[in-house]
């Protein structure tokens, strides 16, 4: 009965920030490595920051510096702080997770969130 659920999407303006959250149930989530995606209507889904069991992180090119990618194991919980926001940063972010580093970044775990939206626009 594995359940992501994210939180704390939202309208925010360029320049500005916003903090993801996503909840994990029904795995060890201390041994299991967390992700977040996000998607747009008529692109690929996207890799945008990912973080092991052990705290090791990866980001994409075009968030680093901006985005934080963080997890409480006592909380089952991975966030993504984001600041400078641009308009391209617009999308569905989802959560995923994995045991196996290479399967989750590749976007190939079964494993998924419903998504919370963000949108970057003045």
């Amino acid at each position: 009965q594995v359940q992501l659920v994210e939180s704390g999407g939202g309208l925010v303006q360029p320049g500005g920030s916003l903090r993801l959250s996503c909840t994990a149930s029904g795995i060890d989530f201390s041994g299991y490595g967390m992700a977040w995606f996000r998607q747009v209507v008529g692109k690929q889904r996207e890799l945008v920051a990912g973080i092991t069991r052990d705290d090791t992180t990866t980001y994409t090119d075009s968030v680093k510096g901006r985005f934080t990618i963080s997890r409480d194991n006592a909380k089952n919980t991975v966030s993504l702080q984001m600041n400078s926001l641009k308009p391209e940063d617009t999308a569905l972010y989802v959560c995923s997770t994995a045991r196996a580093w290479r399967i989750l970044l590749a976007g190939l775990s079964p494993y998924w969130g419903q998504g919370t939206p963000v949108t970057v626009s003045s």
